[in-house]
């Protein structure tokens, strides 16, 4: 009986010194030891967590937990049960992208809490990779746990101090705000001064910022925090409170209010906190990306990067056409649009899009999107209609078969247009009559829209709802054979890994905006450094007509960027789908300058960032996907500044010609914008360019092997 007692305490014993264990705080480090992540319950069992890298706090002490709208919440009262510890090391292969292969190494924490009071379990998986941490919550199957409805997510990141920060106010429904910069501490008051309109906005109530959010502490680290995996939940803004410097988790309402619906087995999106001393190591950053699940998809071949013209630009600068047909308001679907009066300057017109696809088969361009093809088009815009689109019925002036016939014989692709006027439930039900009418009419790719207020009514773009819409699109289009280019749609989060035909995005402020508000000259060398961290964006870049006056319908717009960096962009602002959107008699002006996107690739081998701060200026050299050749692109605000190009990333003892695009001495974005020189050089993998750059201007550079030595006679050598 005695020993019987005793081997009964020293359970006991054992059960209470596991939990104390598990109460003290967890702990790993990166696989080169410079980040340390702690995890630890609070007396209260509150999670918390904590991020240091080399020393210095990333995120102090900051609590996890989700609300529940019904029952108690997954908040406190935790014990640790169970952790675990792992450590991965692969690479992979993606189908496009930056780089040819990519690593995956870190370090996981597997903690297992429960809540005795409610017998249910709640699991926190944690990675923590050479450049950053990613985290989520799971949900097991359980007995006392199935179904559930999230009112809010409570994911802290306790910043430790009054950081710089490049930000746009949250919102639920649009990503096209201008960037500010300014401290954490000045958010809540420049927001009090006013939002900017945008279409189909919605701003977040509280103080907040979108995500990718990218910051800068006054001790030299970079910090990015934003989200991978976005998949059955809605997308995250972050809360700012402007005097302790925290921020938390704020998830999209549905139309009654809730965040999320869930069912056990399942978990969140991967919450990311990349962080370096180094700004060139956040846009090198492939956490995001690794966070992702890999494709299940069995044939990619289909899927190809491109560059495209389209009948678009034409529709913002020009002022000689428009995408409606007709001059009537108040039209209908199941109107005849054959009797609707010709307004005079359709732009998608069979003639008109032959001399896109002509301009595109002599420049060796791989397709050519046609806006504004389809009827629809005449007074949807603030009408929130259901049933603007069929996607498949052309205007009277616009002939399918005719035109796949003629860009089948040139060699070009037509791109399709589906733009949904927001109206999802609408897309959804034509989803596959739509692709259909693609695949039997030779379009490989499709540009969706989502201009407008979301139907269903009180949805909004970034919804779980929407979110589910946007994946349900991809995956559709797969069935089909069809590359997704998605405009105002949520911003990305790595999905392309998973769904690579989803193959760019807009969902931030593009090239349109250089025809009516403006871009600030900052704002591409900030847009990598937040939204292009999440997947590349399809910012159709190459506008060399910068002072739209040009064009005599009255505008006094102009680009705020040089000629040379519109070039630029093409190797700065990554998208595996890129497009020249400029007018083609503004590339035939331009042919010395237009070479140059002309040769320039869209899918890489390796990316190698040589310059870079965000707000400031970037500079990246790529080597194009199995070939030997190499581009450069470098880009500053509106300071003028001298960028140096280190040609080590060029294989040794090695000649080759670089053909460098540049500012022309006394050119900037606001005069003489156009003006531009190209030289030719030999470089080797010694070389070192110092290069100057004009106010809101740029250079590029195309660098390949000489076909013989008389190549090289005449031209100077850069040391």
């Amino acid at each position: 009986m005695h020993m019987i007692m005793t081997t009964k305490k020293i359970i006991v014993l054992l059960a209470c010194l596991m939990l104390v264990i598990f109460s003290q705080a967890q702990t790993i480090t990166s696989p080169n030891n410079e980040l340390t992540l702690s995890f630890h319950l609070t007396d209260e069992g509150t999670p918390q967590y904590s991020l240091t890298y080399k020393g210095k706090a990333v995120i102090k002490p900051s609590t996890l937990g989700i609300e529940l709208t019904r029952g108690a919440s997954f908040l406190n009262n935790f014990e640790i049960t169970e952790t675990k510890e792992t450590e991965t090391n692969t690479t992979w292969n993606p189908v496009w992208g930056e780089q040819k292969t990519i690593v995956n190494h870190y370090k996981e924490l597997l903690i297992t809490l429960n809540q005795p009071s409610e017998n249910r379990t709640l699991l926190v998986r944690f990675r923590l990779f050479n450049d950053g941490l990613g985290f989520r919550y799971e949900f097991p199957k359980q007995d006392h746990l199935k179904y559930f409805v999230i009112k809010e997510e409570h994911t802290q990141f306790q910043l430790a101090g009054n950081h710089k920060i490049f930000w746009i106010p949250g919102d639920y429904d649009t990503n096209e705000y201008a960037y500010k910069t300014s401290k954490i501490s000045e958010i809540a008051a420049i927001q009090k001064e006013g939002i900017e309109y945008i279409s189909a906005q919605s701003p977040i109530e509280t103080t907040s910022v979108q995500t990718p959010s990218m910051m800068k502490s006054e001790d030299g680290l970079y910090i990015n925090i934003h989200e991978a995996a976005l998949v059955n939940y809605p997308a995250m803004a972050l809360e700012v409170d402007p005097e302790t410097f925290a921020m938390k988790s704020h998830l999209t309402p549905d139309a009654v209010g809730n965040k999320g619906y869930m069912q056990t087995q399942t978990q969140t999106p991967w919450r990311t906190i990349i962080v370096s001393d180094d700004a060139r190591d956040i846009l090198a950053s492939n956490l995001i990306l690794n966070l992702n699940e890999p494709t299940d998809y069995q044939d990619t071949s289909w899927i190809k990067p491109m560059k495209y013209i389209g009948v678009w630009w034409e529709y913002f600068v020009a002022g000689k056409s428009t995408w409606a047909y007709g001059k009537e308001n108040n039209v209908k679907l199941s109107d005849d649009f054959t009797k609707l009066t010709p307004n005079g300057k359709h732009g998608a017109t069979t003639d008109h899009v032959k001399e896109y696809i002509d301009f595109a088969a002599e420049n060796g361009i791989d397709g050519v999107l046609v806006e504004g093809w389809n009827i629809g088009w005449e007074d949807w815009i603030g009408n929130w209609k259901e049933e603007v689109f069929d996607f498949v019925t052309p205007y009277p002036d616009f002939d399918v078969q005719e035109l796949k016939v003629y860009a089948a014989s040139k060699g070009v692709q037509l791109i399709m247009h589906h733009e949904t006027s927001a109206s999802a439930t609408n897309y959804e039900r034509r989803l596959d009559r739509a692709f259909q009418f693609m695949a039997d009419n030779g379009y490989h790719a499709v540009k969706t829209g989502y201009v407008g207020q979301i139907i269903p009514r009180g949805e909004h773009h970034d919804s779980q709802w929407m979110v589910n819409h946007y994946i349900h699109v991809a995956k559709r289009a797969a069935d089909y054979k069809v590359m997704v280019n998605s405009h105002e749609a949520v911003r990305p989060t790595g999905l392309h890994r998973t769904y690579p035909n989803w193959i760019a995005q807009e969902s931030a402020r593009g090239t349109e905006f250089e025809a009516m508000q403006g871009l600030n000259p900052d704002h591409t060398t900030i847009l990598p450094f937040t939204r292009l961290m999440g997947g590349p964006m399809d910012f159709t870049p190459g506008i060399f007509q910068t002072d739209l006056s040009y064009y005599g319908i009255g505008s006094t717009q102009r680009v705020n960027t040089t000629l040379a960096k519109q070039l630029a962009y093409y190797v700065t602002m990554y998208s595996p789908l890129q497009m020249a959107a400029d007018i083609p008699d503004n590339y035939k002006r331009f042919s010395d300058a237009f070479q140059f996107i002309k040769d320039v690739a869209v899918d890489w081998d390796n990316t190698y960032i040589l310059e870079a701060e965000p707000g400031d200026y970037i500079t990246i050299a790529r080597k194009a996907k199995g070939k030997d050749a190499w581009f450069v692109g470098a880009i500053t605000d509106e300071n003028e500044r001298t960028a140096t190009v280190d040609f080590s990333f060029l294989p040794e003892g090695e000649k080759f010609i670089a053909t460098i695009y540049a500012d022309a001495k006394d050119a900037s974005f606001d005069k003489n914008s156009m003006a531009y020189t190209i030289t030719k050089v030999v470089v080797t993998s010694k070389s070192e360019l110092k290069q100057w750059i004009a106010r809101s201007g740029g250079f590029a550079i195309s660098i390949k092997a000489p076909t013989s030595k008389e190549e090289l006679k005449g031209l100077k050598r850069i040391r």
